[in-house]
């Protein structure tokens, strides 16, 4: 029984995970009465996301006390950061393998059945794992392609840094082999990922070789849409724009983590733009691909951030009209400089803002939302909605699990990862209501 918890970059590590298993003959099952092992994948870049995986670990742990399972697995950030605590608080934990040993899923494996428990760390400057034949979970039409691991960054409010090491590029034939095998087994959309992707290969390469990486994968005949996520604004540049411009594959959607719009807030956090940049780098995607649609995140309630810093970042939210957006209230993490600044927000003050920033976005992607009534657009399926002759689907302006969807009125037979051309009928907040472009009628 394998859990996989945390963002798309650790769904890929549970995949290669998978993969391994699956190669030495290991077989898998949802049902915890039928499994013998569980391995819960973690996360802890935010409390909530900690909290969970601690959930999770004491329901498997019970199971665990209760026979129900005969061994437990801990992989993924949160065994990385707490091996000590985890061992310690939750004895039930048989073994525990930190975030760049996960090749050696196996051999833990191997070794516990023998009656040895034996954990599994590595060095976070080990290269990332590469040449595996993933298991991929998120239903075949689609899949991510991480193409690097760790982080330089050191934003302050951020642990990944010390939890994942540095960042380390995947070398693009390595990438260029896994995006061939994942088309060949069905993959039509590749969703890029790391921590950073506009500063892939900087590390190997010696310069930021996105869009050649990018122009590689366009090349592989079976896949159809390209979607790129975690664009940090300041690294991207004219080249980067002009392969999204004029490659067909690749989505006009761009993922851009800006965090805030009030220049002292952005300093606080270590960040490396200001507002004026940010306006500009969007300001010139817009210009360049007047189609974008552009998603970023934010955090409210970081440490010190005044009512008129949060007014300041309203006031940039309505000016950027952004497509997507995210709002993370601010999570004090341990051993990150934000979390020993002074003036801590209260909750109830981060959750009020939170609130206001919310609304704003509301109205702001409910008219977009209500805009596209009319338009031609291409969609691809994601599965049939039952008892119905109706079907779900995304546009190149949702990407899976954090935007909307486009719901499909139609008595044809689709198969999920089908595209279709759709007509826009009509909106219902955030999703779009649509007919199939030769069936549509006035």
């Amino acid at each position: 029984m394998f859990i996989s918890l945390g963002c798309d970059k650790n769904l890929v590590d549970s995949e290669m995970m998978l993969g391994l298993l699956a190669q030495r003959g290991y077989e898998f099952t949802d049902d915890e009465t039928q499994a013998d092992i569980a391995v819960v994948n973690t996360c802890c870049f935010i409390n909530d996301a900690k909290q969970e995986s601690i959930d999770m670990i004491l329901d498997m742990a019970e199971l665990r006390k209760n026979g129900v399972i005969s061994a437990l697995f801990v992989t993924g950030c949160l065994a990385q950061r707490y091996q000590e605590e985890i061992q310690k608080e939750i004895p039930e934990v048989d073994v525990i393998i930190g975030v760049t040993a996960i090749d050696e899923i196996v051999d833990a494996l191997d070794a516990f059945f023998t009656g040895r428990k034996e954990n599994h760390y590595k060095s976070l400057l080990e290269k990332p794992l590469t040449d595996v034949k993933r298991i991929v979970t998120t239903g075949g039409h689609y899949a991510y392609l991480k193409i690097a691991e760790g982080c330089d960054k050191h934003c302050t409010y951020c642990i990944i840094p010390k939890v994942r090491g540095s960042y380390r590029s995947v070398p693009m034939e390595s990438l260029l082999k896994e995006a061939e095998a994942l088309a060949f087994d069905g993959v039509k959309e590749l969703i890029i990922v790391a921590q950073d992707t506009t500063v892939y290969g900087v590390d190997l390469y010696g310069r930021k070789m996105l869009p050649d990486l990018l122009k590689e994968l366009c090349k592989i005949e079976n896949i159809r849409w390209i979607r790129i996520l975690y664009c940090y604004p300041e690294e991207i540049d004219d080249k980067l724009i002009r392969v999204i411009k004029e490659e067909p594959k690749i989505c006009h959607y761009l993922d851009l983590p800006i965090q805030h719009g009030c220049d002292t807030i952005l300093k606080r956090m270590g960040r490396r733009t200001n507002r004026n940049e940010l306006t500009a780098i969007i300001g010139k995607l817009r210009k360049e691909i007047p189609d974008i649609c552009i998603r970023t995140t934010l955090i409210t309630g970081f440490p010190g951030e005044t009512d008129e810093e949060h007014e300041t970042l309203l006031e940039f939210v309505d000016q950027m009209e952004f497509d997507r957006l995210g709002v993370f209230t601010y999570s004090q993490e341990e051993d990150t400089p934000a979390a020993l600044m002074p003036g801590q927000i209260p909750e109830e003050v981060k959750e009020e803002r939170f609130a206001q920033l919310m609304e704003l976005q509301q109205e702001i992607a409910f008219e977009a939302a209500s805009s596209m009534e009319g338009r031609s657009v291409e969609a691809m399926i994601e599965g049939k909605i039952a008892d119905e002759e109706a079907y779900v689907a995304r546009t190149y302006k949702d990407a899976p699990g954090v935007d909307g969807f486009l719901f499909v009125n139609t008595k044809r037979e689709l198969m999920s990862g089908d595209l279709i051309r759709c007509r826009i009928t009509g909106s219902h907040e955030y999703d779009l209501i649509g007919e199939l472009e030769d069936e549509f009628t006035e």
